[in-house]
């Protein structure tokens, strides 16, 4: 009982000192808020609302309908100018793309001549220009082709190639990116938040004041990860109701408890990784360092930003020592697949493992931190 009442203190205490950290805890209300919103919102389709201005100098009924085929959300609708006017507004970032169609271009189709549309592009919007020309150019050559076949292109073909989507039927990258931007944001704010307090407790000599009390490590160690675990928690149960599922609308196909108690452990691992960063720094800036290069590893081979499978054939067995890729796994496949406990297990019991690893080795090397060694 004394132990669990020293680490209850030890709570308090560290939860009363982040709250007087004002720009930590505006930092977590962003990251789970606004800056999920508008990281998952802007991961969907690549090309969104893109303005395309048409220099029609055929006036035929093909020109009329290639801009008819441009349409929201990839599209706003096209602009139709003059050649200097379609000039001032790509100068001044007012539209993206210009289409020139020359004049007597249908004719030239019908009678089966050599002609060209020409596309002009803003390439400082780099995402946009990269994506959206092949967009266009996909289009145009649709278009052209149906115009000449008086049919739709697809029913040419002797083969009828039918999509069927699985758990995503839209194909909607927003699903992923607002799953992997908790994850991201978990990852970041639990790993910086607890190391950081360790960090400040040495900074400020407190730490040996606490080590000369009746406590051992584990108390102050788990007192850390239990305080700023449980902010964290908080926050990413704002982030998934009222950002993902409300405002993103991301459906859910599992169980929001289970997806709760994963996180629970996994909050257990990073937390364990932001003490022992916290024990191997001995200043800030030193910590600062070495979470560039942790976290980012963790979020990149996580599988969020691309497939375990797309990654390098020897990289890919060392990401199973992460933690964040056996939740990103786990949480996608509740989220998506429905999947309930006696599938997702193992991955429980992996992030489990390696946080209590993380965790004995911050401890080994605890008491020689708070020595200064």
């Amino acid at each position: 009982m004394r132990h669990i009442g020293n680490i209850l203190y030890l709570s308090w205490k560290e939860l009363i000192s982040l709250w007087r950290e004002l720009l930590l805890l505006l930092l977590v209300l962003y990251s789970f808020g606004p800056g999920l919103y508008i990281e998952s919102s802007g991961g969907g389709d690549f090309l969104s609302n893109a303005h395309v201005t048409f220099v029609d100098d055929d006036g035929s009924a093909l020109s009329r309908g290639l801009r008819t085929a441009l349409f929201p959300p990839y599209f706003l609708e096209p602009d139709v100018a003059d050649p200097d006017t379609a000039e001032r507004m790509l100068d001044w970032g007012e539209t993206t793309f210009v289409v020139t169609i020359p004049a007597g271009f249908e004719a030239d189709l019908r009678a089966g001549r050599h002609t060209e549309v020409q596309i002009l592009i803003d390439a400082t919007k780099t995402m946009q220009a990269t994506v959206g020309t092949g967009y266009l150019t996909r289009i145009i050559s649709d278009e052209v082709t149906r115009f000449l076949a008086r049919s739709d292109a697809a029913r040419l073909m002797s083969i009828d190639l039918v999509l069927r989507r699985a758990f995503n039927p839209t194909g909607d990258n927003v699903w992923l990116s607002a799953i992997s931007g908790l994850l991201d944001h978990l990852t970041m704010l639990t790993i910086v938040l607890t190391g950081a307090a360790l960090i400040r407790e040495r900074e400020h000599g407190t730490l040996e004041h606490l080590m000369v009390l009746p406590l051992n490590a584990f108390e102050i160690a788990i007192a850390k990860v239990l305080a700023n675990s449980a902010v964290v928690f908080l926050a990413f149960v704002f982030g998934l109701y009222v950002v993902v599922k409300a405002a993103l609308d991301v459906p859910f196909a599992g169980s929001d408890g289970l997806l709760l108690f994963g996180t629970l452990i996994y909050l257990f691992a990073a937390a364990a990784i932001g003490i022992l960063l916290g024990v191997i720094a001995r200043t800030m800036a030193q910590f600062a360092l070495l979470i560039m290069l942790v976290i980012m590893p963790m979020m990149i081979l996580s599988g969020g930003m691309s497939p375990i499978e797309s990654q390098p054939i020897w990289l890919q067995p060392i990401t199973y020592m992460l933690p964040s890729r056996h939740y990103m796994e786990m949480a996608t496949a509740i989220a998506f697949r429905g999947a309930d406990l006696s599938i997702v297990w193992p991955k429980l019991l992996a992030v489990f493992v390696f946080g209590s690893l993380y965790l004995v080795g911050s401890l080994l090397f605890f008491r020689r931190a708070a020595a200064g060694a």
